[in-house]
């Protein structure tokens, strides 16, 4: 299994420092996983519905510990060079409002096979 794309659009937020879907060979896709500021650095949650007694359960998640640290490794790495890409005003910084879904055909894309 490859990323076959990454797309990331940040967001300006204590915690929440953006959005990410991926592709995976080419064939199917995984949209909203949110890169979060934890208290040991970034990692990502995976998307998830909000049950009816409030808890969330994740919709789309990796089975194991190797599988789930290699996306967020890939998906960490896409956010890193897309901040970059801010800081070098190669593109506009992020906002602090709004949704995934909002910026879903805006935000920036990486395609590249890990």
């Amino acid at each position: 299994m490859d990323i076959s794309e990454i797309r990331i659009t940040l967001r300006d937020d204590n915690k929440l420092k953006g959005f990410a879907s991926i592709t995976l060979d080419n064939a199917f896709v995984i949209r909203g996983l949110k890169i979060i500021e934890g208290a040991s650095g970034l990692f990502i949650a995976m998307p998830s519905r909000k049950r009816k007694d409030g808890t969330f359960q994740d919709i789309a998640h990796p089975i194991n510990m190797a599988t789930r640290e290699w996306m967020e490794n890939q998906v960490i790495a896409a956010y890193r060079q897309e901040f970059q890409r801010v800081e070098n005003g190669e593109v506009p910084p992020p906002t602090r409002h709004g949704t995934f879904e909002d910026d879903d055909d805006h935000g920036s894309v990486m395609e590249e096979s890990f």
